[in-house]
């Protein structure tokens, strides 16, 4: 028995293995990843019709390229954009399983969602212009695609606006940077169009009042880093308040704020003026001509 099973071992080890079979080479029509910071079609004007389409379009372009790039990924980014006819089909599906937990499905929260934005079109211009806010305004935002699906200022704001409570502060377009993280904003506040808000920003009440006891931030606004805003302040169009400041009186429009507590840069009586919209600008430092020395 021995034997014969030797035996069979030799002729089993001497068979010339058959030769492996002649791979062919696989066609295709998949474009290279598009490098960050390119768009696939030209930018039309903000506000315009074709927009939401060319930033929809804009969107896959970059999932594709991002699927193409990294393979772990593409499950997820086709379930979660690419498997989407549109922008809030994406947005209210993305939506509903962040919110989602064990006695609220995902199912309803994107019914929920996708109900809100489908028949309100001033949503949907709200979260194109958040989404162009976020990619031209922080140099650390690669993607539109990127924002969509990671960027927490931008997902806290698209996930308030339709789920509006009884009393809640009142956010316009464009009005969320990408970086806020852990900020707060009073239930009587309200941000204007074109804002820019730093993480650790804090829009509170000074603790003394009821009622309309929140800060009213105008268009184009500049809030820097840990700045904090306390009471019911009117701070002006296009001003700045640089990071880290307290500010607890109201501040000109087109004006800058630094310090605890806060001053105007140029002092009170003639504060030194700028140009910009540093909502949109993102240029913390224009007020100081000499780092050395500058006036408040």
């Amino acid at each position: 028995m021995q034997n014969t099973v030797l035996s069979n071992y030799k002729h089993i080890s001497n068979t010339n293995p058959p030769p492996p079979a002649r791979r062919l080479p696989i066609e295709t029509t998949t474009s290279p990843p598009m490098p960050a910071g390119e768009f696939c079609h030209p930018s039309p004007p903000p506000g315009s019709v074709e927009e939401e389409k060319w930033l929809w379009d804009q969107i896959k372009a970059e999932a594709r390229g991002d699927a193409e790039a990294e393979p772990a990924l593409a499950s997820y980014l086709y379930s979660t954009i690419l498997s989407h006819s549109s922008l809030e089909r994406s947005l209210s599906f993305h939506l509903g399983n962040k919110l989602c937990s064990s006695t609220l499905l995902s199912t309803l929260l994107y019914d929920l969602f996708l109900n809100i934005f489908s028949t309100d079109a001033g949503l949907r211009s709200a979260t194109v212009a958040d989404l162009r806010a976020a990619r031209f305004r922080d140099p650390a935002c690669v993607s539109f695609s990127h924002c969509l699906l990671n960027y927490k200022g931008f997902l806290a704001c698209q996930m308030y606006l339709p789920l509006i409570s009884t009393r809640p502060p009142k956010l316009a377009k464009a009005s969320c940077s990408t970086t806020q993280l852990e900020s707060w904003v009073g239930e009587t506040a309200v941000i204007g169009n074109n804002v820019s808000i730093l993480h650790h920003v804090a829009l509170g009440g000074t603790g003394k009042f009821g009622g309309d006891r929140h800060p009213k931030i105008g268009d184009g606004v500049l809030i820097g880093a840990g700045a904090t805003i306390l009471g019911n302040v009117k701070i002006g169009e296009g001003a700045k308040i640089g990071a880290g400041s307290v500010v607890l009186i109201d501040v000109p429009p087109r004006t800058t704020a630094v310090g605890n507590p806060a001053r105007l840069v140029g002092g009170k009586q003639q504060p030194t003026r700028h140009e910009e919209i540093p909502g949109e600008s993102m240029d913390h430092t224009s007020f100081i001509s000499e780092w050395s020395d500058y006036i408040i």
